[in-house]
């Protein structure tokens, strides 16, 4: 006769699959002996207080409840008639701009945010250290300028012309 084609790897492996086979049984066996069975609709129920605290008692039906006004509650964001609206046309200064590149940044001067232009967003040609104005767009990476145009230096008041004799 000839020697089994069993070796001994193969004979350790069968062994560890049978013994996590086993074990997986075992712990059915015990999930299923420590399941409550039966358990009543009560027990299974649970009940939500006005501050939105979840418990597995009942509300007091002869507690006195709070009314609250319809418009008092609010969800979400708060609605665009209620937020402040903000002049759009902002003013800052051109921090770098490249011409052959055709882009650059504004820092504005409220908010000291650079903010992103581009050179189809100009309305005058800029260069650096100018002041100008410009309305803000979200972009694809954040905010843009748009709209950019030189800002109107006040004029000079003339100085009054001489009297001619």
């Amino acid at each position: 006769m000839g020697k089994s084609q069993a070796s001994f790897g193969k004979k350790e492996n069968e062994k560890k699959r049978l013994k996590k086979k086993n074990d997986k049984a075992d712990r059915k066996e015990e999930r299923q002996a420590s399941a409550k069975k039966g358990q009543s609709l009560d027990d299974m129920m649970a009940y939500v207080d006005e501050f939105g605290n979840i418990s597995s008692t009942p509300p007091d039906p002869n507690r006195k409840k709070q009314e609250i006004k319809v418009e008092d509650i609010r969800i979400a964001v708060a609605k665009q008639e209620d937020m402040e609206q903000d002049d759009p046309i902002r003013k800052g200064t051109v921090a770098f701009f490249n011409e052959s590149k055709g882009y650059g940044f504004i820092k504005d001067q409220e908010t000291q945010e650079s903010i992103f232009v581009h050179a189809n967003g100009l309305l005058n040609p800029i260069k650096e250290n100018d002041k100008v104005t410009f309305e803000v767009e979200m972009g694809q990476k954040g905010p843009t300028a748009v709209g950019v145009k030189l800002a109107v230096k006040p004029a000079a008041p003339e100085a009054p012309a001489a009297p001619t004799a």
